[in-house]
């Protein structure tokens, strides 16, 4: 297979990573037993379909140009079984399993290897086993990971058929904001300028300096919150999953979209979390990722992504008004376009040239929390029965990564009838992240009593 440039975009994950905050994704998929596939059996099967994926034979390598840049090569010394694990948990329920997976997806990948790892996780309660697929954010997007997922359980999902399925179910700043945001904004707009000027592409720089206006204006300096907090390297994790007909009466009386009502849902959760520490904000805002393949129509590989920016008002009493204010801000976002807007800032980091990728990332990093407090993403599943081995998926909690300065990330994935949930969080900062698991199911049933059910 020819080498690949790695996107402007799947670039930038590369560069905005380091040790306390490594930019992998993952998915936790647990499945019910099957007394025809034995824990060796199903590292065996993994192993060898691994090495039926291209993307996942490919490893990092710098290219001189453009400068800064890098490209996905071949390994020549790729061994699929250094790459896939085996843990045993006897008895182990969701809280176990939820410390193993944080403590394997607290560790950075190797980037002289392909940049993934798979982990079988047997001895489950129930007689269930457990798989945790660990991919860099530069090598897929959620959905991304989805399609190479899918393409490794049984059946042998093609990549492209595996999406198309799943994509029929998903002012002027001042003070600290200033001066950040005069920083990135300026080292931002000025590339942007000169990089689209220089290729020829107007259209691409005009819409880079409206982000990078939209970004400098929706900057704030960030309220005291254990959202947000010095990265320390540590994990934890917690598994939710909440009843989609449950969601479905809730949606009924808001009106919106399933996410729209999940947005809600996460807003109530972290509104009872924030009482907790004495702390009553009016609002937190989420980085909410929009996928942009049925759109683009391009390539299968890498990043394709958008985002919106969502105000959760926490500080709102009414939890009926609470999912409705959530509703008219996506509905706002909506009309407006995911190509536009401070939340967007995934395009402009793919018009961006290599070498300023790897200069800016650390500036980027460090204004990240002046736009956002947390990530909430949905990954949608295609409505299909799925197996390993034989055996049936139950349960699957995406896992979005931690951007440098956050706490928090939430990923959502509705399977069948149930809405998994992957909490993701700073070990040292939320120490108490099962309050948040707990309170997710105790705003949906505050929003069923409001709604009058």
């Amino acid at each position: 297979m020819e080498d690949a440039r790695l996107s402007a975009l799947d670039l930038s994950f590369l560069c905005l990573e380091n040790s306390a905050s490594p930019m992998h994704l993952g998915a936790v998929a647990v499945f019910r037993p099957d007394a025809g596939a034995s824990a060796a059996e199903v590292v065996s099967l993994l192993t060898e379909r691994a090495r039926q994926v291209p993307r996942m034979r490919r490893r990092v390598v710098p290219t001189a140009l453009p400068p800064g840049g890098a490209a996905w090569a071949e390994d020549p010394e790729f061994d699929a079984r250094a790459h896939v694990h085996h843990h045993e948990l006897p008895g182990g329920g969701r809280e176990d399993l939820a410390a193993l997976v944080a403590e394997v997806m607290a560790a950075p990948l190797d980037r002289d290897r392909p940049l993934w790892e798979l982990h079988v996780v047997s001895g489950l309660d129930g007689g269930r086993f457990g798989l945790l697929a660990k991919m860099h954010h530069a090598m897929c997007d959620g959905q991304g990971a989805i399609g190479i997922g899918l393409a490794l359980l049984d059946g042998g999902l093609s990549l492209p058929s595996a999406r198309a399925a799943a994509r029929r179910t998903a002012a002027r700043p001042s003070g600290l904001v200033g001066r950040s945001g005069q920083l990135l904004g300026g080292a931002i707009g000025a590339a942007a300028g000169a990089y689209g000027t220089a290729s020829g592409l107007l259209g691409q720089a005009t819409r880079a300096f409206d982000i990078v206006s939209a970004v400098l204006g929706t900057m704030r300096a960030p309220a005291p919150s254990p959202l947000l907090a010095p990265p320390s390297g540590t994990r934890r994790a917690a598994f939710v999953g909440l009843e989609v007909r449950e969601l479905q009466r809730i949606r009924r009386v808001v009106g919106g979209t399933m996410n729209d009502v999940l947005l809600a849902v996460v807003a109530g959760a972290l509104r009872h979390w924030l009482a907790t520490h004495g702390r009553h904000l009016p609002a937190l805002r989420a980085l909410v990722p929009a996928s942009q393949r049925a759109r683009s129509g391009g390539s299968e590989d890498g990043n394709q992504l958008s985002a919106y920016l969502c105000e959760l008002p926490v500080g709102e009493d009414d939890p009926v008004e609470r999912a409705r204010r959530v509703r008219a801000e996506m509905e706002t976002n909506k009309a407006r376009g995911p190509l536009r807007g401070a939340g967007a800032i995934p395009v402009l980091a793919g018009v961006l040239p290599p070498a300023l990728h790897r200069l800016a990332a650390p500036l980027a990093a460090h204004a990240a929390p002046l736009l956002f407090d947390l990530v909430v993403t949905s990954v949608p599943l295609p409505p299909l029965p799925l197996r390993l081995g034989g055996a049936e998926l139950e349960e699957l909690y995406p896992i979005a990564p931690l951007a440098s300065g956050h706490t928090l990330a939430v990923g959502m994935s509705r399977y069948r009838d149930t809405v998994h949930i992957g909490l993701y969080a700073d070990g040292a900062a939320l120490p108490d992240l099962e309050k948040i698991s707990e309170a997710l199911p105790r705003a949906v049933a505050e929003l069923l009593e409001a709604a009058g059910h």
